[in-house]
């Protein structure tokens, strides 16, 4: 299953995609570039309380945010590389998935190394970011466990990974605004803030739909079973 996005009916995608395909590019390498910008997104968010200059500062942030939003855009041309252009892999799916967790990870925990570099800003900050990856990884758990226990594959928010890395990005472009008119440093804590509470949010609510999907299926059997029953009664 895969998610719902609007992009990929957008011309630029699909124009995108189709010059990625005609050079020969594989869903594979694009969705390990993913992991590549989230990687140079942390050493943006990592630098950029620790530079001297405020110009500087503004362009980590600023930079960030441009590679946050080139990880998503991998995310979205893999997926359409190996359908729209069939170039699926017999490992397609675990390329497909399993990078957008270290993904998850480094940007989430770069958000809270770029907070507490601010003189005087909160001790917490690192924490904030490495929960907020934790729980990260916790919504994408409860969609993946829901489809192996039959549950469905729950792709549902308030706080799935395009709302979050939309978060993340937003975030570094106003610690950029900050730094640029001299006001208080706290995008970042909100930022981080924010997506905390909605992964405990979406997680808690993939997990209702799991419940209700698997609760459906046993009465659905209940019934049927009830019926094929009363069907031999009969026939006997």
């Amino acid at each position: 299953m895969r998610r719902p996005i609007a992009s990929r009916e957008k011309g630029w995608a699909k124009g995108a995609v189709q010059f990625l395909a005609s050079r020969g590019v594989s869903p594979n390498a694009v969705s390990g570039a993913s992991v590549f910008w989230a990687f140079v997104a942390v050493l943006c968010l990592a630098l950029a309380p620790r530079v001297e200059t405020d110009a500087a500062e503004i362009s980590l942030f600023l930079g960030a945010a441009v590679c946050i939003q080139l990880r998503l855009l991998c995310n979205l041309f893999d997926g359409m590389l190996a359908v729209e252009w069939g170039k699926g892999s017999a490992l397609g799916a675990i390329w497909n998935d399993f990078p957008d967790r270290p993904a998850d990870v480094l940007i989430l925990a770069g958000c809270g190394f770029a907070g507490c570099g601010f003189a005087g800003g909160p001790d917490a900050m690192p924490f904030l970011g490495f929960l907020a990856a934790m729980l990260a990884l916790l919504t994408a758990y409860t969609r993946v466990l829901g489809a192996a226990i039959g549950g469905g594959e729950h792709f549902t928010g308030p706080m799935a990974k395009p709302q979050r890395m939309a978060v993340a990005t937003v975030a570094c472009v106003l610690a950029a605004l900050e730094v640029a008119f001299g006001a208080p440093h706290r995008a970042i804590f909100v930022a981080l803030s924010i997506i905390i509470l909605g992964c405990i949010w979406t997680t808690a609510r993939r997990l209702k739909l799991i419940a209700r999907e698997l609760n459906a299926r046993q009465t659905s059997n209940s019934t049927k079973n009830e019926a094929e029953n009363q069907t031999a009664e009969t026939s006997a």
